[in-house]
């Protein structure tokens, strides 16, 4: 497997590059990237449909820097200063591991502080410089699409807190044994955890914005899918864990045009350094799975891609906020209904049945979806109704 974007590099074009970004951190990120560009776009084109029309708010301008503004703009500089400078002076310790090195009390004290005095001064300067006497409020424009920041930093900000919640609950013994690892750990991710808690934040933020819930929602519908198959690439590439079941069965012939490791997958060098030890190998990442597995993770994205592409194909047919969203509800519920049978997860016992807890909430989310059409529907009917 690749840890780290520059083993994907080396491996490709036979280089000896060594490049600290994680490949599972930099898919992530990329994952983000995507969902950002569907988003922006689906905002655009309802502000064009007249579904999403922008919004005129009051700006205060020529106003002096609150206090907050400079503490948080110190905080930032402090952070920035204090890791960044750190992982220039310690680039050694931070190339090894990247992300402990971050998730640690290591830094730059020093440069910390100086850059948290030179954020702050300068927000202090820029302020001053545009300060009017006595300042005035103006209106502004804000169009939904100029949102898609805010409503990005949001969805990650509360999905990491969702994710980490519901993969605790999940792994309570874990928390009990190691509580400061276990909370602060990127490992462990509950994707659901993270995608309800999101919500719930996303959809407060839409209505603070006069934005309708359902409008947003259709709007996030084809972006949270599109942004989940490409992180799920970060899982294949790296190994994380996230795989099958043991899978040691032999290629059926109908799937035989395709790579051996499409359908069972040993992951050599993965991240979490699962398996046995590979003769010859030295370094950190020198395991390789006894018996080989479901590779999940490239069939998530795989079905992600095709989700997306339905919800793109339908986003335009479904003239009734809120619809969309109902479909991708019922489409990924299936999907990780599905993917679950072959994934290492642990089971519960729910209405005499043996489920995961991602096929608990995977029902939980098709019936919400089929319930969805008959809630639309009424709320579409009532919202045209008071419109009259």
């Amino acid at each position: 497997m690749f840890p780290r974007i520059s083993d994907l590099f080396n491996y490709l074009f036979d280089t000896n590059l060594n490049i600290p970004i994680q490949s599972y951190g930099f898919m992530v990120a990329m994952a983000f990237v995507a969902g950002a560009v569907v988003l922006y776009a689906e905002l655009k084109r309802k502000e064009k449909e007249g579904l999403i029309p922008p919004q005129q708010k009051k700006i205060l301008k020529g106003a002096p820097a609150t206090a907050r503004d400079l503490f948080f703009n110190a905080v930032f500089g402090f952070l920035l200063g204090w890791k960044g400078i750190g992982i220039i002076l310690h680039y050694s310790q931070f190339s090894i591991n990247p992300q402990e090195y971050l998730l640690s009390w290591d830094g730059s004290i020093g440069p910390g502080l100086l850059f948290a005095a030179g954020f702050a001064g300068f927000h202090y300067y820029q302020k001053y410089k545009q300060r009017l006497d006595p300042p005035v409020w103006e209106e502004v424009t804000v169009h939904p699409y100029q949102l898609t920041g805010s409503i990005l930093l949001i969805a990650a900000i509360f999905g990491i807190i969702g994710s980490k919640i519901f993969d605790t609950i999940e792994h309570i013994g874990d928390l009990l044994r190691n509580p400061v690892e276990t909370l602060f750990s990127f490992a462990g991710l509950s994707f659901y955890g993270g995608l309800i808690v999101a919500a719930v934040a996303v959809v407060w933020y839409a209505r603070r914005n006069k934005i309708r819930m359902p409008c947003i929602a259709d709007a996030i519908a084809p972006a949270l899918i599109l942004a989940y198959a490409v992180g799920r690439i970060g899982c294949q590439l790296s190994g994380d864990g996230c795989w099958g079941i043991p899978n040691p069965n032999p290629m059926p012939e109908w799937l035989r045009f395709l790579p051996g490791w499409v359908w069972s997958f040993s992951y050599p060098h993965n991240v979490i350094n699962e398996g046995i030890p590979i003769p010859g190998c030295d370094g950190e990442h020198c395991f390789i799975l006894s018996t080989p597995v479901y590779p999940t993770p490239l069939y998530e994205t795989t079905m992600g891609l095709v989700i997306f592409g339905i919800l793109m194909s339908f986003r335009k047919l479904c003239k009734t906020p809120g619809y969309l969203f109902s479909i991708y509800l019922i489409l990924n519920g299936i999907e990780r209904f599905i993917i679950e049978e072959i994934r290492v997860n642990k089971p519960y016992h729910f209405l005499g049945f043996q489920l995961t807890q991602a096929q608990i909430i995977a029902i939980g989310l098709i019936v919400l979806g089929g319930l969805g059409f008959w809630y639309f529907w009424w709320l579409e009917k009532r919202y045209k109704g008071m419109k009259v």
